[in-house]
């Protein structure tokens, strides 16, 4: 791995804005983007703590390894990866289950989950619900049922985090259209609550512990709202899978090696492990989140170390979605996850063991 402070030869976020240039492009020329070497993958990403293993995986050259050019394209917001995913601008997407995702399904968009990306195992709740907090010490806001009403900002309408509010609704005795719901991007919630345009919000790290940190809102859910969570997950297009599948295997024997490193950066609930200097190292240079200290204090997401998604949450948010009238279509979590690319990278790598 090169010094981080010295400019790398190939910078990554110079293939990215590149990628990006050319996604947009195409897109907006309607030209279809099918013609490429075997070995080309392009990866759509939003640049969060969850996002750790694409960046891991191309500075240790893992996806090298596997003979894999990856081009790891920047989107603002998870939602927009799911069009040119299913007309195969993009292989793969970095992003989240949601109501979108199964109705695009129910169209016969073949797209899959493949892996895990972002999971809430006890210590890892690294999407919580925040509040003001002038709304706590003023006492307004004292436990979940005191946030019926309150407008709280969400990524978008029918996502998987939002069956997270759904919880702290149940458990406040109201319901979740009993909410006064506000959807915008993660980067935009600091703000929202630093300004009081929102009283609340559902959101990711690292916006979750910038918003604490600057001490406009504090963590009012912990991981005992929602355990094992599966929030974010890996996604192919269908090309992807029927056109490559050998080169999908490969990337997801890269893949999960980077989530391998992921966790031996993890311990007790922060960035902390033994390979925690090399992964805050590598996502300063790759991710959004630039300021070292505040590694310090995020919450990590959780990973399964075999890439294995966590089906009880999936059915649970499934069922969330169907509540609220957000589905359209006939679609199911098994008919979405597709196991068979871990399968495969875990005969190539073997058991995880642990870096001491």
């Amino acid at each position: 791995m090169h010094n981080p402070k010295q400019p790398p030869s190939r910078p990554i976020r110079r293939k990215l804005a590149a990628a990006a240039i050319a996604v947009v492009c195409a897109i907006g020329a309607g030209v279809p983007m099918t013609a490429y070497a075997a070995d080309t993958v392009r990866v759509g990403l939003n640049g969060n703590i969850s996002d750790a293993p694409f960046y891991i995986a191309a500075r240790k050259g893992f996806f090298k390894e596997q003979g894999l050019d990856v081009q790891l394209v920047p989107f603002d917001a998870g939602p927009k990866m799911i069009a040119p995913l299913g007309v195969g601008q993009l292989d793969v997407a970095a992003g989240a289950s949601s109501a979108g995702l199964f109705n695009a399904a129910a169209r016969n968009i073949n797209i899959k989950i493949v892996a895990d990306k972002g999971s809430q195992p006890p210590g890892y709740n690294y999407v919580p619900i925040l509040v003001r907090k002038a709304l706590v010490d003023s006492g307004k806001v004292k436990s979940y049922k005191d946030l019926k009403g309150l407008k709280i900002a969400e990524a978008g309408e029918g996502s998987a985090i939002g069956s997270i509010l759904n919880e702290a609704a149940k458990q406040g005795g109201f319901t979740y259209k009993q909410l006064d719901h506000v959807y915008m991007g993660y980067p935009q919630h600091v703000a929202a609550l630093a300004n009081g345009a929102v009283d609340g919000a559902v959101t990711s790290e690292p916006a979750a512990s910038q918003a604490v940190a600057s001490g406009v809102a504090v963590r009012f859910s912990d991981d005992k709202l929602y355990p094992y969570h599966q929030a974010g997950v890996v996604l192919y297009g269908g090309d992807f899978i029927t056109k490559r599948p050998e080169v999908a295997k490969k990337f997801m024997v890269a893949y999960i090696k980077a989530v391998r490193v992921y966790n031996d950066a993890l311990k007790g609930g922060r960035f902390a492990g033994p390979a925690a200097k090399e992964v805050i190292d590598i996502m300063v240079q790759d991710s959004n989140l630039k300021n070292r200290d505040i590694y310090t204090q995020v919450v990590p997401n959780g990973l399964n170390p075999d890439g294995k998604v966590n089906m009880d949450s999936l059915k649970k948010d499934f069922q969330f979605f169907q509540e609220q009238g957000f589905l359209k279509g006939n679609s199911s979590p098994a008919t979405l996850v597709d196991n068979s690319f871990a399968d495969a990278a875990l005969k190539v790598l073997g058991p995880y063991t642990p870096k001491q």
